[in-house]
């Protein structure tokens, strides 16, 4: 039995993986979806990038998982990647969910085209929070509208500090045990920070042919791809 660490990206909380839970409870496997710190039923609480990396080894620890499959969507690949190297023989598997990865001493609005300065601004302007993003956000992700209006209305604000404080990696990523699923719908193509990790042998590639939200577009798809590489399916590897 495996047990999952899910954590959805920015803006979302645990309620993100409702979806995806029954399927891979149903396969036997323990499931546990994190609301990281400053998020959902945790706003209010003071967050910092090193929080939520705190917020993933905390979950780990205080329920003594083991065989943990880590996985973590869009900005939540950041403190997922710092976390897998702080739980040692914990880990079995890091996912990166169509997310951003950590660079060591580099923040996520680093990788953005302007270097984060339209976040920053943001964050700035909106009293330090990341605002809940519109519905047209959405639009071309594979979303219908309930599911683009369920998104939105659960969504919170982000703390803003957690988008601009540097990532500091205990491990080299390359060296984890990981699976990259990209999600190719109007983005076909990994990161080329991506690309170059995906040429360790520790590494591998999945896609998914939807959105950046595939725990809302492709449920039942996203829960099959999480059990193969839990060991169900023949082409589940690990490092």
């Amino acid at each position: 039995m495996a047990n999952f660490v899910l954590v959805a990206g920015a803006r979302l909380g645990s309620w993100a993986w409702d979806d995806v839970v029954p399927h891979l409870r149903t396969a036997g496997h323990g499931v546990h979806p994190l609301t990281l710190s400053g998020l959902a039923e945790k706003q209010g609480v003071p967050a910092g990038q090193q929080t939520h990396v705190q917020d993933i080894v905390d979950e780990v620890e205080r329920r003594d998982l083991r065989d943990v499959i880590l996985v973590g969507h869009s900005y939540s690949g950041v403190p997922s990647g710092q976390a897998a190297g702080r739980i040692g023989d914990r880990l079995a598997h890091l996912v990166f969910l169509d997310s951003s990865i950590p660079a060591d001493g580099e923040p996520f609005v680093s990788a953005w085209p302007d270097g984060g300065a339209t976040v920053r601004a943001s964050i700035a302007e909106n009293g330090g929070f990341w605002p809940v993003a519109p519905a047209a956000h959405f639009e071309g992700h594979g979303l219908t509208d309930e599911q683009i209006a369920r998104i939105v209305g659960r969504s919170t604000p982000h703390p803003g500090t957690t988008l601009t404080e540097p990532a500091m990696l205990g491990r080299p990523l390359g060296d984890l045990p990981a699976t990259y699923i990209k999600c190719t719908l109007g983005d076909p193509e990994p990161s080329d920070d991506v690309a170059k990790l995906l040429t360790s042998e520790c590494w591998r590639l999945m896609e998914m042919d939807t959105g950046h939200w595939p725990m809302f577009s492709q449920p039942r798809e996203l829960a099959r791809i999480l059990l193969d590489v839990a060991g169900v399916g023949p082409s589940a590897r690990a490092c």
